[in-house]
């Protein structure tokens, strides 16, 4: 095994506290700078190599926009474009790319392949999504709340759905760093990892913050600052669609149940949506969504990422 002292980006936990805060600063900076159209090649020089085993939008096109910007260059492969798709292993496919490229981001189904990856990598590695994990997505949830509440800490902040998700596992390491108190309401069957909802329930305690894990959605809501929830089958999860549309309907955000939250709370939600399942229209649509701004963070977020990791 290569052993080196380069940084991955595999779990929001591989940040310390600080290293979060000071991450959402400089992507609120850089967000800054691009909004007023100055040049930025912090990058310049640079490549990033982008793996995709899952389809995406926001994933793709905000990592390659956001080396573009910074002036340096992403390169796309699909399970057609690399001998991954044809049995290479995920270890040497990293010793390869280590030697072609300055840092890879895999977004891919299997969390064991990216930590594979990774330990054989002598370039950083980025999680840009698996079946575990989703910490990219969360760094700019955090942008997003901070922005739109202007600090972290003293925040509660509500999931509800799936329990067992990528989205839940890293929001509950994210908000435990932000210090912020976490609720996730899921039915029985569906909590989350137990491993990593011990750790988070740790890393809360340390920064100021609490996790609660509830059956009841009306418990989790009760007076929060901020909603959120994500599809309830997610790729792969096609089979289990019907079932989880009726095990998971008590567990939707609608009027009903936002009206139990914090009068200014805001609504947020990774995308893409299904209208109808897990939020209704009304809400996402409506006057507290920020799911728009939460997509476009993803944007800044990466980038603040890239710099840190590449530079």
């Amino acid at each position: 095994m290569i052993k080196t002292k380069v940084q991955h980006h595999l779990e929001v936990t591989d940040l310390t506290a600080d290293e979060l805060h000071q991450l959402l600063d400089e992507a609120a900076v850089l967000k800054k700078q691009h909004h007023e159209k100055k040049i930025n090649k912090d990058l310049e020089g640079q490549t990033l190599a982008m793996i995709f085993d899952k389809s995406s939008t926001r994933t793709r096109v905000s990592f390659e926009a956001g080396m573009t910007q910074m002036g340096g260059h992403a390169i796309f492969l699909s399970p057609e474009d690399t001998q991954i798709g044809r049995g290479e292993s995920a270890a040497d496919t990293a010793r390869v790319l280590s030697g072609y490229v300055d840092a890879v981001m895999i977004r891919t189904f299997s969390h064991e392949m990216v930590q594979e990856f990774a330990a054989y990598s002598s370039v950083p590695v980025i999680n840009g999504l698996t079946d575990i994990h989703h910490p990219t997505q969360v760094l700019a949830d955090l942008l997003t709340i901070k922005e739109q509440k202007g600090t972290l800490q003293g925040l509660t902040a509500a999931f509800t759905g799936d329990g067992y998700n990528n989205m839940t596992h890293s929001l509950m390491q994210g908000m435990a760093l932000a210090g912020i108190d976490f609720r996730v309401a899921c039915p029985a069957g569906y909590e989350p990892d137990q491993t990593i909802m011990e750790n988070a329930s740790a890393l809360a305690a340390a920064h100021g913050g609490s996790l609660m894990i509830t059956k009841d959605p009306e418990e989790a809501v009760n007076g929060a600052d901020i909603l959120i929830t994500d599809v309830w089958a997610s790729m792969g999860m096609e089979a289990e669609a019907d079932t989880r549309k009726k095990t998971f309907m008590p567990y939707q955000i609608n009027a009903e149940l936002a009206s139990l939250a914090a009068d200014d709370y805001i609504f947020m939600h990774c995308l893409p949506a299904h209208r109808g399942e897990e939020v209704t229209a009304n809400v996402i649509d409506g006057a507290h969504s920020v799911v728009f701004n939460e997509a476009e963070n993803r944007l800044h977020a990466q980038k603040a990422l890239l710099k840190k990791l590449m530079i």
